[in-house]
């Protein structure tokens, strides 16, 4: 079932409050989801953009041509589909008024929970003639794109952070501002004399692989598996100078059949769809690293102490148990 918010983004074309875009103009669609249907007129060519590899498949799946990144061209207009994070939405607003011709219009929509409400004050607070109505238990905005937009791009746009000093990432990533805890206690009971092929499920901006790089120096490769297409590019940086041999997959974990084989694979597996705790989706990459560890190949895994992953452990793998916990989190670890 598709997000409200999604319809939400076309209703002031639907309306006729907003003029559909016409055919021969472009049209930046910034993260992109399925479940719409473009309104009567609405003629332009839509350049969906969704880095999220669950969701760009389903834009696959409903034969929406999307990328993963933002493709550089100049466009008539721009829509916004905001998410959980507050600083990726403000980053594909920057986006959006970088890349829409002067005069275009940039449309943005989202629930409550997206935080669109703070989006239209801060628009306000910044001078911003902007337009607005509510649908579908949400919020559409829209305003022109200045002759003039660099205020606003500095306003809104979210550069990277650097982390200890020697890895970057950027809001709307996992943990992007800090190393996660639970990260940092697996870390800490990476092997250091590991020398086979090792997998990184759910890399992040690779922080583990790098751990497990530094901690174990004879390691043969280390393979990184992220959804996050952003997130996966800041990994490839963040592991540029690292003299173990690294290999970068946009891959959904959960989904998405591996062929390569391992001797170790580490993980700290998402537990969240969306705004919803979802449990399944750590279970699913736990069934993921049964089928690509060889036998006697390891697991390592942090996660939430209340998470439900040792029956799946016990079913999947010929030993397992706990490394240790604290007040938040557990390791566990399971043997094929």
């Amino acid at each position: 079932m598709s997000r409200d918010a999604v319809k939400t983004l076309f209703h002031p074309y639907a309306s006729g409050v907003l003029d559909a875009p016409k055919a021969g103009e472009k049209v930046l669609f910034l993260g992109a989801e399925p479940g719409y249907a473009l309104p009567d007129g609405f003629e332009a060519e839509l350049v969906a953009v969704q880095g999220f590899r669950p969701l760009f498949l389903r834009l696959q799946a409903a034969h929406v041509a999307a990328e993963p990144q933002l493709p550089e061209d100049t466009y008539a207009h721009a829509l916004v589909l905001c998410g959980k994070h507050k600083g990726e939405n403000e980053a594909r607003i920057a986006s959006a008024l970088m890349h829409v011709a002067p005069g275009g219009m940039i449309v943005i929509a989202g629930s409550k929970e997206d935080g669109v409400q703070p989006l239209r004050k801060k628009l306000e607070k910044l001078g911003v003639e902007a337009g607005s109505m509510p649908k579908y238990h949400g919020l559409a905005i829209w305003f022109q794109r200045p002759v003039a937009p660099e205020a606003l791009v500095a306003a809104f746009a979210a550069p990277p952070v650097r982390v200890e000093g020697r890895f970057s990432a950027a809001p709307g990533m996992f943990s992007h501002d800090r190393v996660d805890a639970g990260s940092l206690l697996l870390a800490d009971r990476l092997p250091t004399d590991f020398n086979g092929n090792a997998a990184d499920f759910g890399a992040g901006w690779g922080y583990l692989s790098a751990m497990l790089a530094e901690r174990s120096p004879m390691v043969n490769r280390i393979d990184l598996y992220e959804a996050d297409f952003d997130s996966l590019e800041q990994a490839r940086a963040n592991l540029a100078g690292s003299r173990v041999d690294t290999r970068f997959f946009w891959h959904d974990v959960a989904a998405e059949t591996i062929k390569d084989r391992y001797e170790l694979v580490i993980m700290n597996p998402p537990f969240h769809e969306g705004h919803a705790a979802e449990p399944g989706l750590g279970q699913a990459f736990i069934r993921q690293a049964a089928t690509v560890l060889k036998g006697g190949g390891r697991l390592l895994l942090v996660a939430n102490r209340g998470l439900p992953y040792e029956p799946v452990l016990a079913e999947l793998f010929r030993e397992s148990g706990e490394v240790c916990r604290n007040a938040r989190y557990k390791v566990l670890w399971a043997k094929k």
